[in-house]
């Protein structure tokens, strides 16, 4: 259920909104339980969600480091090599250049 909530500080580029909002919707989603909210508490659900992005932005905005702002395809490349390892299987390199070549596009 929580596979939108990752680390959005000190990325290049910086998280989007709509990362921030992503997010925001699964922290609130596991919180309350609810995929989807019934008809009588989707208001209160989408202001929760509202709220928290709003906090999670002003959060990443507000914070510093010295460390140098990580790269996020090269963060998403080690996770598919975590990932790789972790269930045993490797990705063909034809394969990841068809991947990579549909994201560019």
């Amino acid at each position: 259920m929580c596979r939108n909530i990752k680390t959005l500080f000190n990325f290049d580029p910086p998280a989007t909104d709509a990362e921030v909002h992503a997010s925001a919707l699964q922290f609130v989603r596991k919180l309350s339980g609810f995929t989807r909210p019934s008809k009588a508490n989707e208001a209160v659900f989408d202001k929760a969600v509202e709220d928290v992005a709003a906090i999670a932005r002003r959060l990443v905005d507000s914070l510093e480091t010295q460390a140098t702002p990580r790269n996020r395809e090269v963060e998403a490349e080690k996770a598919r090599e975590r990932s790789a390892l972790r269930y045993g299987y490797q990705r063909r390199p034809a394969a990841a250049a068809r991947q990579r070549a549909r994201k560019s596009a």
